[in-house]
């Protein structure tokens, strides 16, 4: 009964900027976290950042300082505004969300269908 819908991925050039928005619907008791990960060509899925509940924030390396992950909790929409791109970000990019739907069931991850995101020189 839960869903994540992602949106905002494209092309853009180098030095470009992107937002990605990912809103959870259905039933939903809380959301304990947020976040996104990403998938380049022949490489395996790697975080690029999550925030908690308690607005606690995580980046990876690569994006620390261009990558700015926010929420907006009355919409149950996580973003990820995207400064500065580079090449080396070209991507599919996932939402993902660690959500309750009953408060008597544990947190469940739930995954979006990804979007791409590709950046040219």
């Amino acid at each position: 009964q839960v869903q994540l819908v992602e949106s905002g991925g494209g092309l853009v050039q180098a030095g470009g900027s992107l937002r990605l928005s990912c809103a959870a619907s259905g039933t939903i008791n809380s959301i304990n976290a947020m976040g996104w990960y990403r998938q380049a060509p022949g490489k395996q899925r790697e975080l690029v950042a999550t925030i908690t509940s308690s607005s606690t924030t995580s980046y990876a390396d690569s994006n620390k300082g261009r990558f700015t992950i926010s929420t907006d909790n009355t919409k149950n929409t996580v973003y990820l505004q995207m400064d500065s791109l580079k090449p080396e970000d070209t991507a599919i990019y996932y939402c993902h969300a660690q959500i309750r739907t009953r408060t008597w069931r544990s947190y469940e991850l739930y995954w979006g269908q990804g979007t791409q995101v590709t950046v040219s020189s």
